[in-house]
């Protein structure tokens, strides 16, 4: 195994980890959630930073006024697009299994019970949706993209397979089910137009404070 691969693999292994403590049945009741998750995103951030170098190597290394806004209007458009999928995708799971996901979705939405809401979206949209987009894609997907000889298709597979796996430890089926609609949507975007990360760190950002915080879907 390579050095690049070693540190792929320990930053891997610190984030399943941290997940699990923040997520897990046992472990969630006694850790502070927001406390954790922020702290959480600042370390895969400095590692992302350590192990991989610029998560941000693929995006030129000046933008214009025009890239700017283009990256702004793009990733507004990719959270509200975001948002009506999984507005769509509560009520047919709750159509479909009424009791079920409508208990999983509301443990979710417990973890912000007692928060403030400025607190939350101020968190969401500069530390730990920005920190995500940094590390899953910035980092993980660009290192197994750039690793594989054969295609970039299956290292995004692989990627976004191990962002919706991190949240296992949940065993939270609707939490691990956005996670992988997520990681498609931004994992396939990241395929296609690696250049575009600033665009899905804004889209993660905002798509994270408006299902939390802004318009939750009850």
């Amino acid at each position: 195994m390579t050095t690049e691969r070693k540190k792929l693999t320990i930053a891997i292994i610190v984030a399943f980890v941290l997940w699990t403590l923040m997520f897990s049945p046992w472990t969630a009741p006694h850790v502070p959630f927001w406390h954790a998750m922020t702290c959480s995103a600042i370390i895969l951030t400095a590692l992302a930073f350590l192990f991989g170098g610029n998560p941000l190597q693929a995006v030129a290394p000046r933008l214009t006024a025009k890239d700017w806004l283009t990256n702004i209007v793009l990733g507004l458009v990719i959270a509200v697009a975001l948002w009506g999928v999984f507005w769509i995708g509560d009520k047919v799971s709750q159509w479909m299994f009424p009791s079920f996901a409508r208990v999983q979705v509301d443990t979710i939405y417990s973890m912000k019970d007692g928060s403030s809401p400025v607190a939350l979206s101020v968190l969401l949209l500069l530390i730990i949706g920005p920190a995500e987009e940094l590390f899953w894609r910035g980092y993980v997907q660009r290192t197994l993209m750039e690793n594989c000889q054969l295609s970039t298709l299956l290292p995004t597979l692989l990627a976004v397979a191990l962002y919706a796996l991190v949240h296992i430890g949940s065993l939270n089926f609707m939490l691990i089910m956005a996670a992988l609609v997520c990681g498609v949507v931004w994992g396939g975007l990241y395929w296609l137009f690696p250049h575009r990360l600033p665009a899905l760190i804004i889209s993660h950002a905002l798509w994270d404070a408006a299902v939390f915080v802004w318009f939750p879907i009850l």
